[in-house]
């Protein structure tokens, strides 16, 4: 595992799994490898009541029932869809319900405009095809159906970026649970059909900011339960997801780095105050582009971490938290910058007088990076 860049939910959890995997007695639908009360328990971590000999950590932070109910659909004959703004934890959430159910989280199809039936159903191995003709040995099964094959769940990312030719494709799967290979016909019984086995679902993300861009029809929408993700908004829920992902990103890094509480507190309220004007504002040319998102907030920690990290005094400052901020969440110029100078002074800089601390420091490098960046 420590040689992979970034391991799988079901590499990174195998001891824990193995061991939750040991200790279920509850029932197991279909081939799933735990119990829906397991993976539960490995997704949201173990609570004193649970009367377990180890502590297992929360992977994933959010609302119980929104984790229930996507249990729940998967234990059933239908597909689960996520939705929700970016960033707000649908992918993790998807991976490490597929590690817990099937121990393989791999089986993804990423939704783009250039996706194809192909990249759904199968594809051919054109030398062997030339060599031996078509057969199941030169066939190329897409993830999804290889999820068919081995009752495991498969993924699909960004549903509604794919064309809707490709989402008619899956309404086929998810109602028949088969795909046929009409290339195959004249072979023995069934030979040119894979049949899906018991455990066998897709879970699809998509999100909500992507209406219009491949609109779901009907036909699909009901082949599939929806669990909408919210935004995280409460301040000591998002605290625990930002310091989750900060402290895994040291350890990945061999970092000896302290984040001190008050920095990771000028940075979520920074979010808030941001979000807050989005919230207000008349029209899209006065909110960033930035989605705000707890994910991003991850993402402007990590770059002051390893900007300090490498090129600072081994300590984060508001300085550097302030930079990162700048230069993360400017993506148009110069309106981006306009957005984040007004905020610097209509808000920083007057809470900086009121109640100092890190503030005058975060005031300062965000000035001197919308300076640079002007």
């Amino acid at each position: 595992m420590s040689e992979l860049l970034r391991a799988p939910a079901e590499i990174k959890y195998a001891e824990e799994l193995d061991w939750l995997e040991s200790i279920d007695d509850g029932p197991k639908p279909f081939s799933w490898r735990l119990s829906p009360k397991m993976v539960r328990l490995f997704v949201l971590g173990s609570e004193r009541s649970d009367g377990l000999d180890r502590e297992v950590a929360q992977k994933w932070f959010g609302d119980r029932s929104f984790v229930e109910r996507s249990i729940v659909t998967l234990a059933s004959d239908r597909g689960l869809l996520l939705i929700g703004d970016p960033g707000t934890g649908k992918s993790w959430l998807a991976e490490l319900l597929s590690a817990a159910i099937s121990r393989n989280s791999t089986l993804v199809v990423q939704g783009t405009a250039g996706t194809t039936e192909d990249h759904i159903k199968y594809s051919w191995n054109v030398s062997m095809v030339i060599a031996k003709g078509q057969s199941r040995e030169s066939m190329i099964p897409s993830p999804i159906m290889t999820a068919m094959e081995s009752g495991s769940i498969g993924r699909f990312e960004e549903l509604t970026r794919s064309t809707s030719d490709v989402q008619d494709a899956l309404i086929s799967i998810l109602s028949e649970k088969y795909i046929s290979v009409p290339e195959l016909a004249g072979g023995g019984d069934d030979d040119n059909i894979v049949f899906a086995k018991p455990g066998f679902s897709v879970i699809a993300t998509a999100n909500s900011r992507d209406r219009g861009v491949n609109d779901l029809s009907s036909a699909l929408k009901r082949r599939f339960n929806f669990v909408r993700i919210p935004v995280v908004t409460n301040k000591r829920s998002e605290t625990e997801i930002v310091r989750f992902r900060t402290e895994e990103l040291l350890r990945r890094h061999s970092i000896d780095l302290e984040v001190p509480p008050t920095l990771l507190d000028v940075l979520l309220q920074s979010f808030a105050d941001l979000r807050q004007s989005a919230a207000a504002a008349g029209s899209d040319d006065e909110k960033l582009e930035s989605a705000l998102s707890t994910a991003e907030q991850i993402g402007v920690l990590e770059d002051a971490v390893l900007h300090s990290n490498f090129f600072g005094e081994s300590a984060l400052t508001a300085r550097t938290l302030a930079s990162s901020l700048v230069g993360s969440l400017t993506r148009r110029e110069p309106e981006d910058l306009a957005i984040l100078n007004k905020y610097l002074h209509g808000v920083v800089e007057p809470r900086s007088k009121e109640q100092g601390g890190s503030w005058p420091e975060f005031l300062e490098g965000g000035r001197d990076a919308i300076a640079t960046l002007s």
